[in-house]
């Protein structure tokens, strides 16, 4: 995570030459300064740990979640990281309820409250256990966070949390875990990035102990709707600035590896 200390010269030196989200290229570096002195913690447990083995769940919002009947089972872990739109009214008996973390980009949190408003996703979660992870993939997401932070309105840019991931972090986990073709395709490489599902994937693989993973792409993904609250059925569809098939390979490799465990069923069941 980017912290207080974050903004150090060397640092600094490394990461002013990457673009976000892996860098501060072009950033400016009284928003970067102001931003993250905001930030006094690098812990994502903040002295929440239970002190044993930590077990993590982290809920995507595939329409495989639908009749899954996971609930109970995903509100059983010590922590539960959700994304996007992550809809829960209605669905309590397949997704659970509870969020101790929610990740987004400024950019995502706005379309999910726009394109799955009718679903039901017609607020962030909200609860005294849950705090949400800022992925900074542009300038907006430094801003928006310190403005929360401090309770204020948006200052500069066109937009009216407590943790916010490393761009050093971000830039790990692509080229060692989720390194996409797309990288060397200078047509679409500079809008690529992993999902924000991939990185909350990520991120808890690199904090937790046990990490399940629920609502995640599996080979059979088309026998699902787009969702699990879609109000009709929609297929899945994949867009250049994310490889989604690449990400779905990666899991089933650490699900086969026994390193996560990946919920998957037919769609019969």
């Amino acid at each position: 995570l980017q912290w207080a200390e974050s903004f150090a010269r060397p640092t600094w030196e490394q990461l002013k030459k990457r673009k976000p989200p892996y860098g501060w290229k072009e950033l400016p570096v009284n928003v970067l300064d102001s931003t993250l002195s905001l930030l006094k913690s690098s812990d994502l447990f903040d002295g929440r740990s239970p002190g044993r083995c930590i077990r993590c769940a982290v809920v995507g919002n595939g329409g495989i979640l639908r009749g899954s009947r996971q609930g109970m089972n995903i509100d059983s872990h010590d922590f539960v990281f959700r994304m996007n739109g992550a809809v829960i009214t209605g669905f309590e008996e397949d997704v659970g309820t509870r969020t101790s973390f929610y990740g987004f980009t400024t950019n995502t949190l706005k379309h999910a409250l726009s394109w799955y408003h009718d679903d039901g996703f017609t607020e962030i979660p909200q609860s005294p256990e849950t705090k949400y992870i800022f992925i900074p993939s542009d300038l907006r997401d430094y801003v928006m966070i310190a403005a929360a932070i401090r309770g204020q309105t948006v200052s500069l840019g066109t937009d009216r949390g407590d943790r916010l991931l490393h761009p050093g972090f971000i830039s790990y986990v692509t080229h060692k875990f989720l390194s996409s073709p797309r990288l060397a395709d200078v047509r679409v490489r500079e809008m690529y990035m992993p999902s924000t599902g991939a990185l909350m994937l990520m991120t808890a693989l690199h904090t937790c102990d046990q990490v399940s993973a629920f609502g995640f792409l599996t080979r059979n993904y088309a026998s699902f709707s787009d969702h699990y609250y879609d109000s009709v059925w929609r297929p899945l569809k994949f867009y250049a600035n994310h490889d989604l098939p690449m990400e779905g390979e990666l899991w089933e490799e650490l699900y086969r590896h026994r390193i996560i465990m990946l919920y998957q069923r037919s769609a019969d069941s």
